[in-house]
């Protein structure tokens, strides 16, 4: 059974869709990475390579009232990014709740195999 790689936009993980998934799937579903929550819409489903996502957002739980939320990508192109002591780079978007500002971090994670350089 063929298998598409397709990779997220938010973390860059491999998200496989078999044959099978591909058949179910319509335009206008939308799939969530296992890895950071982000939606994506299906925009496309044809033959072969011929498939489509768009982000819609990334599902996150304020730690100030406990609500989740969708972090879209115009919240992320509007949030200022700020490096932290550590050296991490982080967006701050608001609560659309509480308005508590949080600190977003996206995370490449490499495999344990990984060459270090």
């Amino acid at each position: 059974m063929a298998t598409l790689e397709v990779e997220c936009p938010v973390c860059e993980e491999i998200l496989e869709l078999t044959d099978q998934d591909r058949a179910e799937l319509e335009v206008g579903d939308v799939i969530v990475c296992d890895s950071c929550n982000a939606e994506m819409e299906v925009t496309r489903n044809g033959e072969g390579e011929d498939f489509e996502l768009e982000l819609l957002g990334v599902l996150t739980t304020c730690p100030n009232c406990g609500e989740e939320f969708d972090v879209t990508e115009d919240m992320l192109a509007a949030a200022p990014v700020v490096e932290g002591v550590d050296g991490e780079v982080v967006s701050i978007v608001d609560c659309p709740h509480c308005r508590a500002r949080i600190e977003l971090a996206f995370e490449d994670e490499e495999p344990e195999d990984a060459p270090s350089l």
